[in-house]
């Protein structure tokens, strides 16, 4: 069977015909496969779910117990038959239980990665390079300009600004799934050990980071503090509250932005970000040439992001590639924080 008939783009997502489901769909089907717990990726009304434990659990926080008629949770490793193929789900690195998902069909392997990044993160499962005879790789950061730094540096650049300007508050903006927890973690590993605190947005999903073994020290929610208890302190709170009437609780805040896209001195600025924080956690342009080479796949799918850079690269190392034009998949977090912050600013 031609890799086309196993899994072919359609208009609710990837499709799979011959297992009757589809791959983090954008509209509502009957069978859903989810790669991670990301509101563009993981969205409610389908009939059955399948994702790893803490996927489900992150759409039933964002969406309550009714976001599918019925879920089936999967381990890493695990494989499952469904019609005429399996299935197994394999780390993505990308945040807690993000996952690459294998399909297998006959001789035939494609892996649809999701959302990934082959970089260390404490706060989730590293990211396992599948062999695979077709590779579907997102492309988010699919330019040779988008080279991310290493984190370690970024946050010595966030905790130097803190000791330079003790009467000022550092509100980090940061995606409320996986981002923020990721931050938080690397802010310990560096040494930090003052409370930090959260916009209420990121309350439910940090604690439940915590519930499954994640250590972030010390954490408080922002509202209800005093203006002046807030200084020299570092917040986590969702990108649009950072430049918001939000920030105006803080002494003399200092905007940071925790993403790839802080690569772009242009959109900092645009943002209003006065310290960007280049961290990000999808695989950059050596990450995603990397692991393309690093599965053996021959052939290469490529989706949202940078579609045609990484098709020429593909090309030109002589394998066969292909853009799969899909939509509906974009800036990770946004809808969902949006919803939450209306009620936990």
């Amino acid at each position: 069977m031609r890799p086309q008939d196993i899994l072919m783009p359609v208009a609710a997502g990837l499709c799979c015909k011959p297992g009757g489901f589809h791959i983090d769909p954008v509209r509502p089907v009957e069978r859903a496969l989810i790669t991670h717990g990301h509101s563009d990726h993981a969205r409610p009304g389908h009939g059955a779910v399948l994702a790893t434990q803490e996927t489900l659990d992150m759409m039933r926080l964002r969406y309550g117990d009714s976001f599918a008629r019925s879920t089936q949770a999967i381990s890493y490793g695990e494989t499952i038959t469904l019609g005429d193929v399996s299935v197994t789900f394999h780390p993505a690195g990308h945040v807690l239980g993000s996952a690459q998902i294998a399909v297998t069909c006959g001789e035939t392997r494609i892996v649809a990665s999701g959302d990934y990044k082959d970089t260390p993160d404490p706060t989730c499962t590293p990211f396992e390079i599948v062999p695979c005879d077709v590779f579907i790789t997102e492309a988010t950061f699919g330019l040779p300009v988008f080279r991310h730094s290493n984190p370690i540096g970024e946050i010595a650049k966030l905790l130097s600004s803190v000791a330079l300007f003790p009467e000022r508050a550092h509100l980090v903006g940061a995606y409320s799934l996986g981002k923020a927890q990721r931050v938080i973690a690397l802010i310990r590993e560096a040494g930090y050990d003052a409370p930090i605190y959260l916009h209420g947005a990121m309350e439910k999903i940090t604690r439940y980071y915590e519930s499954r073994g994640v250590a972030l020290g010390e954490l408080r929610l922002a509202k209800g503090m005093k203006k002046a208890d807030l200084a020299g302190t570092i917040t986590l709170a969702p990108p649009s509250a950072i430049t918001d009437i939000w920030t105006r609780r803080f002494p003399d805040p200092v905007a940071a932005f925790a993403s790839g896209w802080m690569r772009v001195r242009a959109r900092a600025r645009q943002k209003g970000i006065e310290l960007p924080l280049v961290i990000s956690d999808h695989a950059d342009w050596d990450g995603l040439c990397a692991t393309i080479n690093a599965t053996g796949a021959g052939e290469i799918w490529v989706t949202h992001g940078q579609e045609d850079a990484l098709v020429h690269w593909c090309q030109s190392k002589g394998l066969k590639a292909r853009p799969l034009d899909l939509v509906g998949y974009g800036d990770e977090d946004e809808d969902g924080t949006a919803a939450d912050e209306a009620t936990a600013s």
